[in-house]
């Protein structure tokens, strides 16, 4: 059974937060807010927590699209080969936002991830998410949280959440109302930028 835990953007509750570091820190599973919809995480370095997450989405891990949530461009040479210059000033103009950068992936890539030739970056305008992963001290590795219902493509109530995840995840956070529209996704591994998915980030920032 999940535990259902809140915590408030404008000032993250550090009891609440430690808690959360050391369930992602033991190989578990999070529902957390993103300035999008909700996702589901994980420590990007606990293999055991990354094939949690692969059988719950039912595919293979190596096969699996995730992304990484980053506290910021720091350590952005740690998974992602280096990148254009004017590719990064489109980082920096637009993170923290609701976008999701495919970037070719560097070989210092965690091992299970090792076989993939990109990786998508993500560095969420939430003060809970950001909050987690500085403190984490590396990424998670994220999903959304998809709905079946053919109307609402993602559940935004967090109480209905813990209804769906409670049995899957170790900790659902309430961080209030979540988004229904996800991030915009840009490919940048290639000669020419591609849209992959137009969401909630504007394209007439480019």
């Amino acid at each position: 059974m999940a535990e259902f835990i809140k915590i408030y953007e404008e000032n993250p509750n550090q009891r609440a937060i430690n808690k959360v570091i050391a369930t992602l820190k033991r190989g578990g599973l999070i529902i957390y807010p993103t300035d999008t919809v909700y996702g589901l995480g994980c420590d990007i370095t606990n293999t055991k927590a990354l094939e949690r997450i692969a059988k719950i989405k039912g595919i293979k891990l190596e096969k699996a699209n995730l992304s990484f949530i980053c506290h910021d461009l720091s350590n952005l040479s740690d998974y992602v080969k280096q990148i254009d210059t004017s590719v990064f000033k489109i980082l920096k103009r637009t993170l923290p936002g609701p976008y999701t950068y495919i970037l070719p992936g560097a070989k210092t890539l965690p091992s299970v991830f090792k076989k993939k030739k990109t990786v998508g970056i993500r560095i969420p305008d939430n003060a809970i998410a950001l909050e987690i992963v500085k403190q984490l001290g590396n990424p998670i590795i994220t999903t959304s949280i998809r709905d079946e219902d053919d109307l609402l493509e993602y559940t935004t109530d967090p109480e209905l959440i813990l209804e769906k995840w409670s049995n899957l995840v170790d900790i659902v956070i309430d961080g209030g109302y979540g988004g229904n529209e996800a991030s915009t996704v840009i490919d940048f591994s290639k000669d020419n930028p591609e849209i992959l998915r137009e969401g909630k980030g504007r394209l007439d920032v480019f």
